[in-house]
């Protein structure tokens, strides 16, 4: 048989992996990863590691032939790989090690374009320095380092309105695990999960000039002892957008950070929204420290025409401090861009619901909570705000909720009344000021002609 005739049997072989994966299989632990069979050095396939020779061919020929036979381990030591995007199939793990660096190329040829999700809407755009779609078991591990290259400026090609690359990017990939990695991204988003399932990020450090981990339309999502120190959200959790990301419907769901740190220096620590067009549900963060945001530590946010609902969200045993506007906003009303095909009338509203806040530490911030951008149409059901201590320039102002539960805000306000609420119905709201009115928004109506999914994308507004 020629070399030639081996090399396609194998990439065939790499497709049926890639393709045998079922949408909904279950998934082993994304904490331990299949033992690997394979231990391949790219440098005996033609790796350099000099940081100048592209070693784009070497690193994926390592990576495919740990697929096509079963499963296997690519190491990188000692020394900077230069590279283009490299796939990563089933049952493979990618391990850098300390003093290694995988280096993204500065070459937007090197990086193909293909159906990305940007902005909660799919279309074209340069995939992520290390990807991979439709498979299962994938790990990344080591003490090394994953480097975006700085000449790549923005987050989308100007030329052509193409989304940047990502630095670690996976479509539907079931039992992902990235540990104890040092990441450094440019002005794109650095890693971001789509359609993923039993997904582990533990140990990593996510430093760069955008976002820290975008977890989009993903379900059994653990973030565990992370380290943050981004320019916009360290951590933001998506569904979509408009008609296309409802109807799609699929949420994110059951996502648990713990142990984390967070610096950000252009919007919050944690982020929900404001893509939430299937849905956000059953969320817990415990244990972490907020020590800067530019805005608020947290922020929930969607508005009329994303529909579905974010719901179950559990925050408790936080550290606050650094933040430029406070510790908590709600905004349901206007935040992100409509989408040019929203989900239009009542059911464009989207339902909010079951918000648990207890357990926090503030220091000094601006704003304790901001809860008033909500639908008068659909109340907030469900807050509790307990055993809250620390120092607050201004206090808690609420509108639009019913069951609240205030207990045990023990919280000094340097200014102004420590609670004030309009069409609040609960517990603990003894002695509010009064608060205006929140102003209904216009209705959200149905474009014409209405939305096929697929077919009617339009351009990114």
């Amino acid at each position: 048989m020629s070399a030639n005739r081996r090399a396609v049997l194998a990439l065939a072989g790499l497709s049926t992996l890639i393709a045998a994966t079922p949408a909904g299989a279950a998934a082993s632990k994304a904490s331990a990863p299949a033992q690997p069979k394979l231990r391949i050095d790219p440098r005996e396939l033609g790796a350099v590691g000099d940081g100048v020779a592209k070693d784009t061919h070497a690193l994926q020929l390592a990576l495919d032939r740990c697929a096509v036979f079963g499963g296997g381990e690519v190491v990188l030591t000692g020394g900077t790989f230069l590279t283009g995007a490299i796939r990563i199939g089933s049952n493979t793990t990618l391990r850098i090690e300390e003093g290694a660096t995988l280096q993204g190329s500065p070459d937007l040829a090197d990086y193909p374009i293909v159906q990305v999700r940007w902005e909660g809407r799919w279309g074209p755009g340069y995939i992520g320095l290390i990807w991979g779609q439709g498979a299962r078991s994938i790990a990344l591990s080591g003490k090394g380092a994953i480097v975006a290259s700085d000449a790549i400026k923005g987050r989308v090609q100007k030329e052509t309105g193409l989304r940047h690359p990502a630095l670690l990017e996976f479509v539907d990939v079931q039992d992902l695990s990235v540990t104890d990695l040092k990441t450094q991204q440019n002005d794109m988003w650095s890693i971001h999960p789509v359609y993923c399932d039993d997904v582990v990020f533990r140990n990593v450090m996510v430093n760069g000039r955008a976002d820290g981990i975008d977890v989009d339309s993903c379900r059994r999502v653990t973030i565990d002892h992370c380290d943050f120190d981004t320019v916009d959200d360290c951590i933001s959790l998506k569904s979509g957008r408009g008609m296309e990301g409802n109807l799609i419907a699929r949420p994110t769901e059951d996502v648990v950070i713990t142990d984390c740190s967070f610096k950000d220096h252009r919007w919050a620590c944690i982020g929900i929204g404001s893509e939430t067009s299937a849905g956000i549900r059953r969320v817990r963060v415990e244990r972490c420290k907020m020590l800067a945001a530019h805005t608020f530590a947290v922020y929930i946010k969607s508005r009329p025409g994303r529909g579905a609902f974010i719901e179950d969200i559990v925050m408790r045993d936080l550290e606050v401090s650094g933040t430029g506007n406070g510790f908590l906003r709600l905004n349901f009303l206007d935040s992100g861009k409509q989408d040019q095909f929203p989900v239009a009338g009542f059911d464009g509203i989207p339902t909010v619901r079951n918000f648990t806040f207890e357990r926090i530490k503030v220091t000094d911030v601006p704003v304790l909570v901001e809860a008033v951008n909500i639908h008068p149409d659909k109340p907030l059901d469900g807050l509790v705000l307990k055993d809250i201590t620390g120092t607050a320039g201004k206090g808690i102002t609420l509108a639009n909720i019913k069951n609240v539960t205030l207990k045990n805000v023990a919280v000094t306000i340097a200014e102004g009344p420590k609670l004030a609420i309009n069409n609040v119905i609960g517990k603990g709201l003894e002695g509010a000021a009064a608060l205006s009115p929140t102003v209904r928004p216009a209705d959200v109506v149905a474009t014409q002609p209405p939305y096929k999914l697929g077919i009617t994308s339009g351009k990114p507004n």
